[in-house]
């Protein structure tokens, strides 16, 4: 990824306008979502907001894969066509992402007209090139799972992934010549140590190329409900060749040739590790194939377990994230999943987790900060942001740290260790709460001393500004109710760059009391 910082320390800080170009995996519709899908998005999500506001132009992908033999028996269940089944059930994932605030820029369906374009194109150039060739194909398949598995990988004769039995499958496919690309992948991923992150996941793509990579079917006769092959019309398009090519067709691939000189190659494809193989081995193998440049990264997240098992919508193992966003907020859970794991380990989901984060993190220690100083402004200055006189050794010292933020939040963000940077935030947080009673501003307005008294509250306003600032690409809603808070007017227009300076607040602009930001929440 694109670094944009120099020296930091010095108060270089250089903004790009570079393009950025962030993926989600396109979700399958034959079903609705749960919180490992909202995981994967929040995360893209994230990483959108924070480049825009470090001033890039960005690009970002979601959408739903809707081909395939799944869908196909979904609809059948349902006494409509594949078409009609997507159409309906495309809705419950738009509706969750602008629950959740996710401010994608484009949502790509695998049955518009500019995707079934780019695919057959690029299935037509690699046949004509000869790396797709038709034999026959025998092997264990899951329906659930659209997949074939070698007999070395089921577990007790069932899939490895759904643990669903699987049915012995002959027929006639075409083949994709993957083989033929693993050593230049393999060569590819050793000189690009980021290419696919993080490490252990990419220690585990590198050992399964060197065990040796099998041309993959990439066709099927047995069902209708894909995309045709272009020039033999019993045959579709295997639905992970298809879907994969979602990353080219919704960034301009074949239709806007300005659009797509300026966003690919990809930034990074935020993936489930589950789906790891297609997007670390085959995609980048598609794309060699056809001269195209490879992806920047592959991040693959964990999986959230509940009661151990991974949240799996195939194994009926699921958490509604509609219950959760109207119970706890949207901002509370992405604050929760994007802090409680670090990016591309499992975590365990439970109610308790969640209650004892809003309460400590959000409750307690942010939302207490914010409640009491505009309390106090209030009460002091009656909301009235004051000048501030000479600051005093512990001014100075909170001054250092929020100003400092910007350097360390900015450096885990372009690591994409988000964790780690609302590690950094809540740490100045708790320095902001801890100054609170060092200052003891009820005692300087007790004595009198109001000039002092001007000075820290407006010390601990600059540092909440600079706190909603950064928290800004994970908790959208908060950081704009704080600068409400603040009595801030232009947080539209408001950067990173904003929160490398102090004194950035509007004196005399008058502080809103409101509701705590996050009430506390008691548990049964």
């Amino acid at each position: 990824m694109r670094k944009i910082y120099k020296n930091l320390a010095k108060g270089d800080f250089n903004l790009s306008n570079e393009s950025f170009y962030v993926t989600t995996p396109i979700y399958y519709v034959n079903d609705v979502p749960h919180i490992g899908h909202g995981y994967s998005t929040i995360i893209a999500d994230t990483l959108a907001r924070y480049k825009r506001l470090t001033d890039h132009n960005v690009l970002f992908l979601t959408g739903t894969d809707e081909h395939g033999q799944k869908v196909e028996k979904a609809a059948r269940e349902r006494g409509l066509s594949p078409q009609e089944h997507a159409d309906l059930m495309v809705g419950p994932w738009k509706e969750l992402w602008a629950k959740l605030e996710v401010s994608y820029d484009d949502f790509i369906r695998t049955t518009q007209e500019r995707h079934v374009k780019a695919v057959q194109h690029i299935f037509q150039k690699l046949y004509e090139q000869g790396d797709i060739y038709k034999s026959f194909y025998e092997g264990w398949y899951c329906i659930h799972e659209e997949t074939f598995y070698p007999e070395s990988q089921l577990v007790e004769g069932c899939c490895p992934e759904c643990g669903r039995e699987v049915e012995w499958l002959k027929e006639e496919s075409y083949f994709f010549k993957t083989s033929k690309y693993q050593n230049q992948l393999l060569e590819h991923i050793k000189k690009n140590p980021s290419f696919i992150q993080p490490d252990f996941r990419r220690n585990e793509v590198i050992s399964f190329i060197e065990g040796g990579v099998q041309d993959i079917s990439v066709s099927r006769t047995t069902f209708k409900w894909g995309i045709p092959v272009p020039f033999d019309s019993d045959h579709v398009i295997y639905v992970w060749f298809d879907a994969l090519i979602n990353y080219l067709s919704g960034c301009g691939f074949l239709i806007d040739e300005e659009k797509y000189r300026k966003f690919w190659p990809a930034d990074v494809h935020v993936i489930g590790k589950d789906i790891i193989r297609f997007h670390a081995v085959i995609w980048p193998i598609m794309l060699m194939a056809l001269g195209i440049e490879l992806p920047k990264k592959i991040l693959a997240t964990g999986f959230w377990t509940l009661g151990g098992e991974k949240i799996s919508k195939s194994k009926g193992i699921v958490i509604d994230p509609n219950r959760l966003i109207e119970e706890f907020g949207a901002d509370a859970v992405r604050y929760f999943l994007l802090r409680e794991i670090s990016i591309g380990l499992d975590g365990e989901f439970t109610y308790e987790a969640l209650v004892r984060r809003l309460n400590d993190d959000l409750a307690n220690d942010l939302g207490n900060l914010v409640h009491r100083t505009v309390a106090m402004m209030i009460k002091y200055f009656n909301g009235e942001i004051p000048e501030a006189g000479e600051l005093g050794q512990l001014e100075v010292s909170l001054k250092n740290e929020a100003l400092e933020l910007l350097q360390v939040v900015s450096e885990s963000m372009e690591r994409v260790d988000i964790r780690e940077a609302l590690v950094q935030i809540w740490r100045v947080v708790g320095r902001a709460n801890k100054y609170i009673d060092e200052a003891s501003p009820w005692v300087l307005a007790r004595e009198g001393k109001i000039d002092h008294l001007k000075t820290v509250m407006r010390t601990l306003l600059e540092t909440i500004r600079i706190i909603g600032i950064l928290i800004t690409p994970v908790m959208p809603d908060t950081a704009r109710k704080i600068w409400e808070q603040l009595g801030q007017t232009n947080f539209a227009s408001v950067t990173f760059k904003d929160a490398r300076k102090w004194d950035g607040l509007v004196t005399g602009a008058v502080v809103k009391k409101a509701q705590p930001l996050f009430p506390r929440i008691e548990l049964g």
